[in-house]
């Protein structure tokens, strides 16, 4: 195998070079790379673009125009591990503009890619060793859309929301 790692492929209907600048937009160390256009006799109209590559948060992706036969579900999704409240608020309003809010701090960006965009002191929380904390914050999790760590904490702790 050569390279580094592994290239995500994300199949686009005419957007891709727009979702690739948009990615990169979002996160540090990210970046737009090689852009190949259709040739003549290809499937796509000659001289559009075929595939973006670009690299958000470090992650290498390739951004392909296919066509309409395929389009994004809940079944693969990425996960935002964000650090405080402000980071959640921030790729939460990004990612959902013109997109979709779902639960549970899902969400579907405006090219239909699912997000989870999750606190990471959430993460702590519901793998607590006591199961009855656990299970507050979760039940807390469950009621929300963006996830909020004060009202998370508050569960956490027994306290009422």
């Amino acid at each position: 195998m050569t390279g580094d790692g592994f290239t995500t492929c994300l199949w686009f209907d005419g957007r891709a070079e727009e979702a690739a600048h948009f990615y990169v937009s979002l996160f540090k160390d990210s970046g737009i790379g090689r852009v190949v256009r259709y040739p003549e006799g290809a499937p796509g109209p000659a001289g559009s673009v075929m595939t973006v590559e670009f690299v958000a948060n470090g992650q290498k992706f390739v951004a392909l125009n296919g066509g309409p036969e395929f389009t994004f579900d809940e079944a693969i999704s990425f996960q935002i591990r964000c650090e405080d409240q402000g980071e959640v608020d921030h790729y939460w309003t990004r990612l959902s503009e013109g997109g979709q809010e779902g639960p549970c701090g899902w969400l579907k960006d405006k090219f239909g890619l699912s997000w989870q965009v999750v606190p990471e002191p959430l993460l702590e929380m519901i793998a607590d060793p006591d199961p009855e904390r656990a299970r507050r914050v979760t039940q807390a999790m469950l009621a929300m859309g963006k996830l909020d760590i004060a009202t998370l904490r508050k569960a956490y702790d027994g306290a009422s929301a």
